[in-house]
């Protein structure tokens, strides 16, 4: 499978946003997939392989991967990352998209539809929240309440917080602490997970801390009943991060929406269960989004 780069050109302060984009088009309805804060593509490494020859875009947001960071340090709310969607949808030439959106990306991918509806041609929103994401962290608010303070102790001494994430996250004990924290290490192995670590590593700290700020004060609940466009809902039964209850908040609000609940699974649900939630997401598009087809296979059961 070939991969194609490109920069887009944010219009809003002139940031070149880089993304790469692969399949054939004009077979099948594009996807367009939106990362977790701090991810440049780890969560997507079986999806984007099962998509079969469809045409796929994968931006990376402002500061994360191969995206530089930003020319203003304040353009990092979903509201900005939800235009710099429709930028490069632009600069793909790709008049419509099916929207995927993990982690935060479900809000990005929520504010793509409430900023740029007629460019989103269906949601698919995997283990997240439709609003306020630190409130229900881990069980409680308390990352919201802490976030202002970690933020003023981070710009006080960004350098030494940024040497010391560089040396710290992409070694096996941070991959050891978050075995314990959330992901399920009998599920999952250190080379699908190692990656997102490594870019974590990667990104200025009071970049990651702004866009957590910001994803914390967003919401698009009043957006959920609006939604029109053909909705899939995907969550981990584990998901310390975004509780099932988050995503089940989200598929009774979205008229006519689909959900997949994985008894079994955390907040990386795509790479610890990817044959199911690959089929589901399949399974959704050739349904909901390129028409009725015929089908022998059985659904898969959740472990």
């Amino acid at each position: 499978m070939s991969t194609a780069w490109g920069y887009a050109v944010a219009p809003s302060d002139g940031s070149p946003l880089f993304y790469e984009s692969w399949g054939e088009r004009g077979q099948t309805t594009p996807v367009l997939l939106c990362d977790g804060i701090g991810c440049d593509g780890y969560v997507w490494r079986h999806l984007r392989h099962d998509l079969g020859e469809r045409y796929c875009i994968h931006p990376h947001y402002r500061g994360h991967g191969r995206t530089a960071p930003p020319r203003d340090p304040a353009r990092v709310t979903m509201e900005d990352l939800a235009d710099d969607v429709a930028c490069v949808l632009d600069d793909a030439l790709v008049d419509r998209a099916v929207l995927i959106g993990h982690s935060m990306g479900v809000q990005v991918a929520l504010e793509t539809y409430r900023r740029h509806p007629t460019r989103v041609a269906g949601l698919v929103l995997l283990c997240g929240a439709s609003s306020h994401l630190l409130r229900t962290f881990r069980g409680s608010a308390a990352l919201e309440g802490w976030l202002p303070t970690i933020q003023k102790w981070i710009h006080r001494v960004p350098g030494v917080i940024n040497r010391v994430t560089r040396t710290v996250l992409p070694t096996r004990l941070a991959y050891e602490v978050a075995s314990r924290l959330e992901i399920r290490r009998e599920l999952i192995e250190p080379g699908d997970f190692m990656p997102y670590l490594e870019g974590m590593a990667r990104i200025d700290a009071r970049l990651f801390v702004a866009m957590l700020s910001a994803a914390g004060h967003h919401s698009a609940d009043d957006l959920l009943p609006e939604v029109t466009v053909p909705t899939l809902v995907v969550s981990g039964g584990r998901d310390g991060f975004t509780p099932p209850d988050r995503s089940r908040a989200i598929a009774a609000a979205v008229p006519n929406a689909e959900m997949l609940e994985i008894p079994n699974a955390s907040h990386t649900a795509p790479i610890e269960h990817p044959h199911l939630v690959n089929f589901t997401v399949r399974d959704f598009l050739a349904r909901r989004i390129d028409g009725p087809t015929e089908t022998t296979s059985q659904d898969p059961q959740p472990s």
